[in-house]
């Protein structure tokens, strides 16, 4: 079965940087449409950012637009999250998805077009 397995998580102070990764299991996943979610201490998982299957569009939780950027490199079957200026509140798990129904062009925020999905890298983000 193909798998999703995040990287990179770990503590950072208020104002650091993470990046995380995301390496897809078979290179089919990476023909498809991806996004990042969290679920942050006592919430319902969010949308973080996503990307279309060509990486030319991307879309942000407004909270982490200027701050965060998603990327992907398809020849390494690995998708980013570059977090910089880290605050407490991005404290969360952080999950990677993909869809395989993608439209091309297109980018998801609802986290029901996701068919696989990562089992998260936890991020700290605390003094």
């Amino acid at each position: 079965q193909a798998q999703l397995v995040e990287s990179g998580g770990g503590h950072v102070q208020p104002g650091g940087s993470l990046t995380l990764s995301c390496t897809a299991s078979e290179r089919t996943l990476m023909s498809a449409a991806m996004g990042w979610f969290r679920r942050g201490p006592g919430k319902e998982r969010e949308f973080v950012a996503a990307i279309s299957m060509g990486g030319y569009r991307t879309s942000y939780k407004d909270s982490v637009r200027g701050r965060f950027t998603i990327s992907r490199d398809n020849a390494k079957n690995t998708l980013y999250l570059q977090m910089n200026k880290c605050e407490p509140d991005d404290t969360a798990v952080y999950y990677c998805a993909a869809n395989s129904r993608s439209v091309s062009g297109a980018v998801y925020s609802r986290d029901d077009f996701y068919q696989y999905w990562g089992l998260g890298t936890q991020v700290s983000v605390s003094s």
